[in-house]
């Protein structure tokens, strides 16, 4: 009966929160037929924002998979001053609201930049935004796995003559990959839906520097609520197969285990 009770509530919550909200979203898209969607996510505009959104998500999530793992082994396995404070800094995305770090990046990155570097307004600045909300995803989930990754395989492997790359290449990197995997997948799917921290310092351009989430909100106030959930549902689409794959991922690694 508790447990009854106890799976009840959670469904019952999941979709209050999640499911209906979600559902009502499709729902709204499709209320004109699929044709509708389709010529509403084909519009130049929302072309344009959809494939910056999922280019710019996909590099994100390819460099978040190599410095993701780096300043995860580097917070596990080097000691230096400031460690605690560094390892602090890694959640600060996640705390900080993104307007904020929008507002951040522009003044850092902008016209009057004090690194002399100018991004704003541009696609190489939407990546760098994206790439700030993003970093803690594959470090968390690659760092616990080093903590209790058995370093007697390492030594062993050493001790048979194997150099550092291949103990890396043939014990480390296969307990790590599905944890890479599933870090580049959530950055991702972030990524996709990203709105606070892009929308200052790629200055809303269309056909350049709009991504998905501006377009829908832009939709939104125009008075396209029909439109808005379209791309929504695109965007929807995407993260469901992406995190699809994930639970795949971790499936075939508990099977491993």
């Amino acid at each position: 009966m508790g447990t009854g009770l106890g799976v009840g509530t959670a469904v019952l919550y999941l979709s209050l929160i999640v499911l209906i909200p979600l559902a009502a979203v499709v729902w709204r898209a499709g209320g004109q037929g699929i044709g509708y969607v389709w010529q509403a996510i084909r519009t130049p505009d929302s072309w344009a924002a959809l494939e910056l959104t999922l280019v710019a998500s996909v590099i994100v999530a390819l460099v978040n998979v190599v410095m993701g793992t780096v300043i995860a082994w580097v917070l596990v396995r080097d000691r230096f001053p400031g460690k605690a404070i560094v390892d602090m800094l890694i959640d600060l995305p996640f705390a900080l609201p993104t307007i904020v770090a929008g507002l951040v990046l522009l003044a850092l990155y902008g016209a009057n930049s004090p690194l002399h570097v100018n991004l704003a307004y541009s696609e190489a600045g939407v990546v760098v935004a994206l790439l700030f909300v993003t970093l803690p995803f594959v470090v968390r989930t690659v760092q616990p796995v080093l903590l209790e990754l058995d370093r007697d395989m390492e030594q062993a492997a050493y001790s048979l003559g194997a150099g550092q790359w291949v103990t890396f290449r043939r014990i480390i990197l296969p307990n790590l990959a599905p944890a890479m995997l599933s870090g580049a997948g959530l950055a991702f799917t972030r990524s996709i839906a990203e709105f606070g921290s892009t929308v200052l310092i790629s200055g809303n351009i269309p056909f350049k520097t709009q991504v998905a989430a501006v377009n829908v909100a832009g939709r939104i106030e125009s008075d396209n609520l029909t439109g808005a959930a379209a791309v929504s549902t695109a965007l929807l689409l995407v993260a469901f197969v992406v995190l699809i794959m994930l639970d795949l991922v971790q499936r075939w690694a508990g099977r491993r285990d």
